[in-house]
């Protein structure tokens, strides 16, 4: 498997997120976190409570899928299974979200499921287009149809509520499936971070909402991570378009399905006969890298460099570590990373400093070489030790230059849910790079230390 790689231009000021520890005044309190607890309310005549469960279902945006949930719940000795009595089967909307009441109270979790019928369609979210199996090929945005075995599985928790539906929540329930206990709470919460692990996705990232791919001129709040997964999950389907092996997308989803049921694992480089992580990985990049030609946003093509090139770093990854006698990825699969000139913006210790620095120097992997990729880490605490949430950061300026003493040019970030910058274009010599970071009352913090690349 190849990866075709591009060079990313930049043009202007670049709007993008990330957090390093925040200097001056004012009391960072804590961030509440917004868990919203369903409402009990009356089910028909019995006054039995209900809670409602929503999301969406995403591999382009999925229309008139039929969607159901099952409560899941244990034993007496503990090993859950799904309750017998099951939500009423809903569709999905025209933007894949659905909305759907669950008997009992808003506790415990519940297993949720998306199937097919003649009216279900999807919108092709793969460049250039989605091939058919005996048909031609839907333009990229338009809709196809599904056959009758395609099928996605989520699963959440009810007081959460949000339940997304993509090839990777189904492959997290099919790893949660191996548990002896079941689809236990910990089963799947473990599920979930292990393929976000395999993917190289960023803790939780599996819980956001799939942006639709092919709208992002409409969507300049997105976040890097949210754009990853949506890419990693359309590269599912593009492997169809590359591979004559696998003939539908319920084909790909099956292959990977089976190699979880069967080991626990999937292939990382592949054996010739079943698709390996290395495939999904190579799609995604390609794809990120195509998206950047159909995107007139500035905005949104910087952060679709920043995916392309964390796919490119996790392609390298997985097909340079790990030789030809350990093929398969395990549970417990681990993420590594590489970066030019990387910023750590805090570890939330609380330490009186803007952010240490570090410069991990040229990593081989495919950046242009008249570009530098920073990345940081979002911080717990404010300099002076208040605890700091995720809202009260605005944004942040990565200030860059020739010389340490005179760094000139700067890049406002207004998302602090991005933590990666590639900053290209740079002239030979060696480029200083500092950050600071900036808080919804205006606070300005200190520039962390310089980091450097020679170009």
């Amino acid at each position: 498997m190849s990866y075709r790689g591009k060079k990313i231009s930049r043009q202007g000021l670049l709007l993008v997120p990330a957090v390093v520890l925040l200097a001056g005044c004012g009391s960072g309190g804590s961030g509440s976190d917004s868990e919203a607890a369903a409402q009990s309310q009356a089910n028909g005549n019995t006054g039995e409570p209900v809670v409602k469960v929503a999301g969406a279902a995403v591999k382009g945006i999925i229309q008139q899928g039929m969607v159901t949930a099952n409560r899941l719940i244990a034993d007496k000795d503990g090993t859950y299974s799904l309750d017998r009595l099951a939500a009423k089967t809903v569709r999905t909307a025209e933007d894949g979200s659905y909305e759907l009441q669950l008997r009992g109270k808003a506790d415990g979790w519940a297993l949720v499921e998306l199937r097919t019928d003649q009216q279900t369609r999807m919108v092709c979210d793969v460049l250039p287009g989605c091939d058919q199996a005996g048909g031609g090929t839907i333009v990229f945005g338009q809709t196809l149809s599904l056959d009758s075995e395609f099928s996605l599985r989520g699963a959440g928790d009810l007081i959460s509520e949000t339940v997304y539906l993509t090839p990777l929540t189904h492959l997290a329930v099919a790893v949660a499936e191996r548990n002896l206990q079941g689809l236990s709470p910990d089963a799947l919460a473990g599920a979930y971070t292990t393929v976000e692990n395999w993917f190289g996705l960023s803790a939780g990232a599996l819980h956001l909402s799939p942006p639709d791919l092919t709208q992002l001129d409409q969507l300049n709040d997105v976040s890097a991570d949210a754009l990853q997964v949506a890419i990693a999950n359309a590269a599912f389907l593009a492997l169809v378009n590359d591979n004559p092996q696998w003939s539908t997308i319920s084909h790909v989803l099956s292959d990977m399905t089976t190699q979880i049921a069967d080991t626990g694992q999937i292939q990382i480089t592949g054996d010739g006969e079943s698709l390996a992580l290395s495939d999904l990985v190579a799609a995604s990049a390609l794809q990120a890298s195509e998206l950047q030609l159909v995107v007139d946003s500035s905005i949104i093509s910087q952060k679709l460099a920043v995916v392309e090139n964390r796919n490119v770093q996790r392609f390298k990854t997985i097909a340079g570590v790990y030789d030809e006698s350990d093929t398969s990825l395990a549970d417990s699969g681990e993420t590594t990373s590489g970066s030019d000139g990387a910023i750590d913006g805090g570890d939330g210790s609380g330490t009186d400093t803007s952010g240490d620095t570090t410069d991990s120097g040229s990593t081989g992997t495919a950046i242009p070489a008249d570009a530098a990729l920073l990345s940081w880490t979002a911080p717990l605490t404010r300099e002076n030790g208040d605890s700091l949430s995720m809202g009260e950061i605005a944004g942040y300026e990565v200030v860059y230059g020739t010389s340490a003493d005179a760094m000139d040019q700067s890049l406002a970030i207004g998302d602090a849910s991005v933590d990666e910058l590639l900053v290209d274009q740079l002239s030979e010599g060696t480029w200083y790079f500092a950050m600071r970071t900036l808080d919804t009352d205006g606070n300005r913090s200190q520039l962390s230390e310089v980091v450097y690349k020679q170009i």
